[in-house]
């Protein structure tokens, strides 16, 4: 994978948490950054792909919408419970 160099300003405590972070991860503090860059690009394509389906289909009803969180958290609950991840 072809990597770039780029130069971004963070607030000093904004930096020095995302360091211990990537610290606690054993990763490199770029690779965290990018990381969470990726996440926010794949929530604004989820977003685009909801707006579009809402615009054809209408907007969720409450049911729906209740169903969704209830699936989402039961995933979590799995996933922490199979990771052996404690809630934070």
């Amino acid at each position: 994978m072809a990597t770039k160099k780029v130069t971004i300003t963070l607030d000093e405590s904004l930096v020095e948490a995302l360091a211990g972070a990537a610290e606690e991860e054993g990763i490199p503090l770029s690779r965290l950054v990018a990381g969470a860059a990726e996440r926010e690009l794949r929530l604004r394509a989820g977003r685009a792909v909801i707006r579009e389906w809402q615009a054809e289909h209408g907007a969720f009803t409450p049911e729906e919408l209740a169903a969704a969180r209830a699936d989402l958290a039961a995933a979590d609950a799995e996933y922490l419970s199979s990771s052996g991840a404690s809630a934070a």
